[in-house]
């Protein structure tokens, strides 16, 4: 059995314009416009297997992360749209180099007062060995990202 200090989470919280529902239907259903809005750290993604926006489906994404062109797999392992969650886990990726498994959850609830939303970033990961750091960096590039999303749903025509 692992050790339990292999297991860990990283969490994130960022305020956004956009609606939950904007937010959630952009990741959920339309991730294949990702690029549009953040083409300096998302190139692409491909439907593999699958349905946009159904459980089970594997997307090929086409990322720049840490300034190198990357690619991995991801099924999307859950979905709820009333509580606009989406969670993925890695399948094939350079990350999982060092880490057994790595599943990340995004959820946009609404702000408590006024318009827009809170995205909720969740990392769940077990390391392979007890040498290998946080990934703050894939924390830090999905706050990016979120970000980018936002600017894009929330521009002037």
């Amino acid at each position: 059995m692992a050790s339990s200090a292999l297991i860990d989470k990283l969490e994130a919280i960022i305020e956004m314009k956009a609606s939950p529902e904007q937010f959630h239907d952009m990741l959920a259903n339309k991730p294949h416009h990702l690029h549009h809005a953040c083409s300096d750290k998302i190139q692409g993604c491909d439907l593999l297997e699958g349905q946009w926006g159904k459980v089970g489906s594997i997307i090929r994404w086409r990322l720049v992360l840490q300034g190198k062109a990357k690619a991995g797999k991801d099924a999307i392992e859950a979905i709820d749209p009333d509580k606009k969650s989406i969670t993925f886990r890695k399948l094939e990726a350079q990350i999982l180099t060092e880490y057994k498994s790595f599943v990340y959850t995004i959820q946009a609830s609404p702000k408590s007062e006024g318009s827009g939303s809170v995205v909720h970033l969740t990392f769940e990961y077990e390391k392979l060995h007890h040498g290998i750091a946080q990934p703050q960096f894939l924390q830090q590039f999905m706050v990016d990202v979120c970000k980018d999303i936002d600017a894009y749903l929330t521009r002037p025509n």
